[in-house]
């Protein structure tokens, strides 16, 4: 077990990317704080992985509040002792153009996707460095890098992640905390057909299909197995990197010619 007697609390951890990495971060040993708003499904996740003989917790989090974000690390180290990995995952989106999104939509998708970052990371490396070590990985998306129709906010808020993340990278590495970065590209998630009726997805997911050089959406499962490399030992020297997991979409230029 590459994480065995390591303690990780994944935000967002009850479905999609995050509830692949919760069950690939808890087979590798480690024992998972699920944080997420929605306790069903929060609850749902933990009581899985504890049923497959992991360790889990559910604590309901909106990770935009720093008290939310403090219980979340003073009930894990209530229950583990200690903590060893963050996995910054938890975001929204609205899913509206940029001229349709209200002032309250943008500050609610900043302080999710970004500020909640950074208020989680600053509260858990107390708790790292005094374990000797950790390892954040935070979660933004090929439309850091790109963007789309409807998707200006979204895109705007993962783009802080990247340089968040190289400035946490340079300011904690001396500490013993490595900072890593994943940009997943099109994933089959809830949020991937956000706004789309059941019977529009087919069509929708051909097209996607059709525009990836690997011919697919990716699995969340395989975005989870990124994130539990740079948990690992194996990613010894890494941090302040970012890895996009996007099936060739952003090698491929936009020019038919």
């Amino acid at each position: 077990m590459l994480l065995a007697g390591k303690v990780a609390i994944v935000t967002g951890g009850n479905r999609g990317i995050g509830g692949a990495t919760s069950r690939a971060l808890a087979r590798e040993g480690a024992a998972v704080i699920v944080a997420a708003q929605d306790a069903t499904s929060g609850e749902a996740m933990s009581e899985s992985i504890r049923a497959a003989g992991g360790q889990s917790r559910f604590v309901a989090t909106d990770v935009a509040r720093r008290s939310d974000v403090d219980r979340l690390i003073a009930t894990t180290m209530e229950a583990f002792g200690r903590l060893d990995i963050l996995v910054n995952n938890a975001g929204i989106d609205v899913g509206k153009p940029l001229l349709e999104t209200s002032e309250e939509e943008w500050d609610r998708i900043l302080d999710v996707n970004l500020k909640g970052h950074w208020l989680c990371a600053v509260a858990a490396v107390p708790h790292m460095i005094a374990a000797g070590g950790g390892s954040i990985v935070n979660t933004a998306s090929v439309l850091a890098l790109s963007s789309l129709p409807n998707s200006g906010v979204y895109s705007a808020s993962k783009a802080g992640i990247l340089g968040l993340t190289r400035s946490m990278a340079i300011e904690w590495g001396s500490l013993g905390i490595r900072i890593n970065c994943i940009l997943p590209g099109s994933t089959d998630t809830d949020m991937m057909w956000m706004g789309l009726r059941p019977d529009e997805i087919p069509a929708e997911r051909r097209r996607v299909e059709d525009a990836t050089p690997l011919g697919r959406v990716a699995d969340p499962a395989e975005i989870a197995e990124a994130t539990v490399w740079f948990c690992s030992s194996k990613a010894s020297f890494a941090t302040g990197s970012l890895l996009w997991l996007d099936g060739g979409t952003l090698a491929r230029s936009p020019n038919p010619r």
